[in-house]
């Protein structure tokens, strides 16, 4: 019976140094050896994904990915894009208005790299934990060639000003897009009707494997409609309490100290 696990990166897959454990990596080759798949959900980009998945597992094994928080579904193996969901402009100009307004760094994304209007302590956190590269454009709206798959705010130090911008913008964002915090420093604005949980819904479905032999971990609220889309929801040791509370099973072991073999040894 074949079934299939659903890990997030940050926080979850990889180390706080960003690597992923050797014990970690000898669980997922047997959890492959023995036919069953691994796929990765994540907030980030493709490219941004991509530099760790292609040196984690070069041959392709672990062959699917959800990027953008479900807005992507890319397929390492035939490197091709699958399923993507974007933003509309129109939301994107006014989301870097609104942002501009509150004093808030905003960025977006095209099929290669980061755009942005300023080189800044935001961007250049945001860069030094994705490995992704950037491109400053006067007016980023301008310079996107089509919609983007999704807007990220970028606030160091202060949730709290994320917190009410993502408050007073609630009604507005009804029907145009969703937002989910993937940490305390991101704000996320991605399409509407669009998480991680219907990312690995099209995955599941698009491998016809049934409901119950799914899995999925993570550890923070842009994870938790995948765990409430799994068989198994899985949070963290180190997850937020919110994600903890929505989870069929908590590891007792952090994502430095190689949970992910725990989830393998127990569920698979």
């Amino acid at each position: 019976m074949r079934k299939i696990l659903f890990t997030d990166m940050d926080g979850t897959l990889l180390k706080s140094d960003k690597t992923v454990s050797e014990e970690n990596q000898r669980a997922i080759g047997r959890l492959l050896a023995a036919g069953h798949l691994l796929a990765v959900a994540t907030g980030r980009s493709v490219p941004s994904a991509l530099s760790v998945l292609d040196r984690l597992d070069p041959a392709g094994a672990g062959r699917y990915l959800v990027a953008f928080n479900g807005a992507v579904i890319y397929d390492r193996r035939e490197r091709r894009v699958l399923m993507e969901r974007t933003v509309a402009l129109s939301d994107v100009e006014y989301l870097f208005a609104e942002a501009k307004r509150y004093g808030i760094y905003i960025q977006t994304y095209n099929e290669a790299h980061v755009l942005a209007e300023r080189d800044c302590e935001e961007l250049q956190y945001y860069m030094s934990r994705t490995g992704t590269t950037c491109e400053l454009h006067k007016d980023v709206c301008r310079a996107l060639a089509k919609a983007p798959c999704k807007v990220l705010l970028v606030s160091l130090g202060d949730r709290e000003r994320l917190l009410r911008f993502e408050e007073d913008h609630r009604e507005w964002a009804l029907g145009k897009c969703t937002s989910v915090f993937s940490c305390p420093e991101y704000l996320e604005y991605g399409p509407w009707d669009t998480d991680k949980g219907t990312g690995i819904c099209f995955v599941r479905e698009h491998l016809g494997i049934a409901l119950e032999n799914t899995c999925a971990v993570g550890d923070e609220q842009n994870d938790i409609p995948m765990l409430r889309a799994a068989g198994i929801g899985i949070a963290m040791k180190n997850a937020a309490q919110e994600v903890k509370a929505a989870a069929d099973y908590v590891t007792q072991r952090d994502n430095d100290h190689d949970a992910i073999a725990e989830i393998i040894e127990k569920f698979f």
